[in-house]
């Protein structure tokens, strides 16, 4: 397939955008469904993006001086070593304009408590209210030390963040192609497609993406690719104090993800998706997922 051919047709996306119209003259954008869009052809989801400009060959997007045909990106938690400080968070809403509010992360820090004398798992993150009672404010994040008067057998912090998947269910029902997946396994979304449908946010097995109310599209990590185009970590592994958060090119075997995933016995969260995602997990209970 050629470049042209891998993205969406302006013609059809405007076909698109006026059935799409014509429903929510009715139904209220946020409220359209399946039926609204019954017989609407469905553009097929683009896989690359064209080279810009007179960029050598074998450069891609976001610049001329990067070649995604050479690197396999992948990413390690180690959640022996999270401490749930939530560095990660704060420097992601900066680094990549998310709204700083407690409800919408493209990154996120689970706990995980076991008390005893209760068979249930109590798990909780910095969107719990309880939690955004401890901070005092919704731009601040921590967690409540509400366990101090328990008796805890286990507790741990599981960090969540886009799988950037093999095999993406978003990229499947993305009906303008505006979620698409680089030759370098990062699964991006090109805004200047999106619609806002939220059938993405809908079909992803792993919660991670959430819609941008103040942009009108949906969002969510994208493993900082401006960062890691050129040579440089992800934000939150850049700021992780206790090294949880692992980042490299799987390509590379001496990467510091090969390193993770060879010397550790590395695993996935749901598997029985058929997502195939490339974050790899070290240290979580079956009640991860």
């Amino acid at each position: 397939m050629s470049n042209q051919d891998s993205k969406p047709v302006r013609p059809a996306r405007r076909a698109f955008l006026g059935k799409l119209g014509e429903a929510a003259a009715c139904a209220g954008v946020a409220a359209v469904g399946i039926s609204a869009l019954a017989g609407i052809p469905v553009v097929a989801a683009k896989t690359e993006t064209a080279p810009a400009g007179d960029a050598p060959a074998g450069a891609s997007f976001p610049n001329k001086d990067y070649d995604w045909t050479k690197h396999k990106w992948g990413f390690g938690v180690d959640a022996t070593k999270c401490i749930g400080c939530l560095r990660c968070v704060e420097a992601c809403k900066t680094e990549n304009d998310v709204p700083h509010n407690a409800h919408q992360f493209r990154t996120w820090v689970e706990r995980y408590v076991q008390i005893e004398g209760d068979p249930h798992v109590h798990i909780d993150s910095q969107s719990d209210p309880v939690n955004i009672a401890a901070s005092g404010s919704e731009k601040e994040f921590r967690f409540a030390n509400r366990y101090k008067d328990a008796k805890v057998e286990k507790a741990f912090f599981v960090p969540k963040l886009c799988n950037q998947c093999s095999d993406p269910s978003c990229v499947q029902v993305c009906p303008t192609g505006a979620t698409f997946r680089t030759k370098d396994g990062v699964v991006l979304i090109d805004p200047t497609y999106c619609i806002g449908c939220r059938y993405c946010v809908q079909a992803c097995p792993y919660g991670v993406r959430y819609f941008n109310e103040d942009k009108g599209i949906a969002d969510k990590c994208n493993w900082c690719y401006h960062r890691i185009t050129k040579g440089m970590n992800p934000a939150c592994v850049e700021v992780c104090p206790v090294g949880a958060r692992v980042f490299g090119d799987q390509n590379d075997k001496q990467s510091p993800v090969s390193l993770f995933i060879r010397n550790n016995r590395v695993e996935v969260l749901r598997p029985d998706t058929g997502n195939h995602p490339n974050v790899f997990y070290v240290g979580i209970d079956k009640e991860v997922n």
